[in-house]
């Protein structure tokens, strides 16, 4: 059934343009324990539509992808308003992640809201490669499945889309470890939701990437499982009406001019 629930949700939610972001998207979204909200990271547009959720949304907390728990916990509420001061004191910089101009607006949608981080420490990362996701997950890695192995067809059409987005370039045989490492993430990114919704009430709201939003095998998998009396709202965005997953409700942005990430490994070649 909740199978089939996920397959009417990605044939229902039809893109709609940020204009309609307000009138269509954010009454739906009144009332949900958790909004999580996707992106493409270095789409600038995806960000703006963040800012505009959470304004409408005004959640307890936020939990962010691009922050490990560490992280998040050095934030002071008046860091909020000094973009340098803020994205220095979590080393932004050195993160990989897009430029923290794009991010700080979310930031300010929500000044008064507690912040976690749901991101994976890179130990945790490594662990996973050289024992698996249970092990590096902790102690309640039964509780959020990572301990059963993935159905062999959602197993094999996640591999293959680490494959292509790795560009072909790496051993097809190391993209199990990369999807174990994905679902340690959202594992990651539910407790912290969790935690978040114990600690403040709610709402809550999650800044992530559209991969770790979606209903089919994201976030809301590891929140079902484990809390599934939330009310989890999910907010997808896509490009010029192309994404991948099940949501709630998706916007819908221009592409941005960006160069072929498979550059980088055409050169090295």
């Amino acid at each position: 059934m909740k199978m089939l629930q996920i397959f009417i949700l990605a044939m229902l939610a039809v893109p709609v343009r940020a204009e309609g972001l307000l009138e269509n998207v954010v009454p739906r979204m009144q009332g949900a324990d958790v909004v999580i909200v996707g992106e493409v990271h270095d789409n600038p547009d995806h960000h703006v539509n963040q800012y505009t959720v959470l304004k409408a949304l005004k959640p307890k907390a936020v939990v962010w992808e691009m922050l490990t728990s560490e992280e998040a916990g050095r934030i002071t509420s008046e860091m909020i308003y000094a973009p340098e001061r803020l994205a220095s004191a979590v080393e932004w910089s050195q993160s990989g992640w897009p430029a923290f101009s794009m991010y700080h607006q979310v930031f300010l949608a929500a000044p008064d809201a507690r912040i976690f981080g749901g991101e994976v420490p890179r130990e945790a990362a490594l662990a996973t490669v050289q024992s698996g996701p249970a092990t590096a997950f902790g102690s309640e890695a039964a509780r959020y499945g990572l301990t059963e192995p993935l159905p062999k067809s959602e197993g094999d059409i996640r591999e293959a889309l680490q494959f292509a987005a790795h560009c072909e370039a790496m051993p097809r045989d190391r993209m199990r470890v990369m999807v174990d490492i994905q679902r340690l993430r959202d594992a990651v990114l539910a407790r912290e939701v969790i935690r978040a919704m114990d600690e403040t009430g709610g709402p809550v709201a999650v800044i992530t990437g559209n991969g770790h939003a979606r209903r089919d095998w994201g976030v809301p998998v590891y929140l079902d499982r484990v809390q599934p009396d939330l009310k989890v709202f999910v907010v997808g965005q896509s490009e010029d009406g192309q994404i991948d997953g099940a949501f709630d409700a998706i916007i819908d942005s221009d592409a941005p001019a960006r160069e072929d990430p498979c550059n980088a490994f055409r050169d090295s070649g």
